[in-house]
């Protein structure tokens, strides 16, 4: 594998993307805003590829957050399309072929139309056995809803409120068989987290590039990962090789 000057041993773990700039690149192309969520998936695919080659094991990208059914009612439904039939059925088996696990996080709720609930649960079922990665989409997916839903659920278990922890919410985040990101990267030179896995990311080390999603690949992460791997990650110590003073 040509990991291209990277150490094959501080390859993170888990790396998660912000999706961010389709409109705006569309606007520039003087495109229909539309017209840059069908090129993001073309990245999207690209992305995953570039992971595979680096040996990531888990990749998780933020596709549709509980923000985005506030966006205008024919931009909404092109993206529903673009996430069911061509990430959901022709990347679907692109990737199966590939190896690569599908998972999905977020709420499944009546705003979820039945059909693209479908699509995800067959996307699901026929990539579940493969190994090579975890490629995990964020659909209606919102950081501060997961961490509701993780409390509504102890509460609804009867767990009494001295033995609600940090450990007992993570067990019951939406996919907790997932481990937190070592590393967010956001695309379109935006600085925000946008509510995406906002207890996850406690440590995460986060890299922002002026690159707009649709036009980022797989030498994009290569760049973030070298940066990721410039950096001495603490984890709330003084000094990564020893213990907080």
């Amino acid at each position: 594998m040509d990991l291209d000057g990277l150490d094959p041993h501080r390859i993170p773990r888990h790396v998660a993307c912000v999706m961010d700039g389709n409109g705006r690149w569309a606007t520039k192309q003087g495109l229909p805003r539309t017209e840059g969520h069908r090129a993001g998936e073309e990245a999207l695919f690209d992305a995953a590829q570039g992971a595979l080659e680096l040996g990531i094991p888990y990749f998780t990208v933020y596709a549709f957050s509980t923000e985005n059914w506030r966006r205008p009612g024919e931009e909404v439904r092109f993206l529903l399309n673009v996430i069911a039939d061509q990430l959901l059925t022709r990347r679907r088996d692109d990737l199966h072929a590939l190896g690569v696990r599908i998972r999905f996080i977020g709420r499944r709720d009546w705003r979820v139309p039945r059909w693209v609930l479908k699509r995800m649960d067959e996307a699901a079922r026929l990539t579940e056995r493969n190994t090579a990665m975890t490629l995990t989409v964020a659909f209606n997916y919102g950081g501060r809803a997961e961490i509701v839903d993780a409390v509504r659920a102890l509460v609804e278990e009867g767990v009494p409120a001295r033995k609600i922890d940090e450990k007992a919410i993570a067990r019951h985040l939406y996919d907790p068989s997932i481990p937190d990101p070592d590393l967010v990267i956001r695309t379109s030179g935006e600085y925000r987290i946008s509510n995406f896995l906002i207890w996850e990311l406690a440590y995460s080390e986060l890299v922002f590039t002026d690159v707009l999603w649709p036009d980022f690949r797989r030498e994009n992460l290569r760049e973030a990962v070298r940066e990721f791997q410039a950096r001495d990650r603490r984890f709330g110590n003084t000094d990564s090789r020893r213990g907080p003073d």
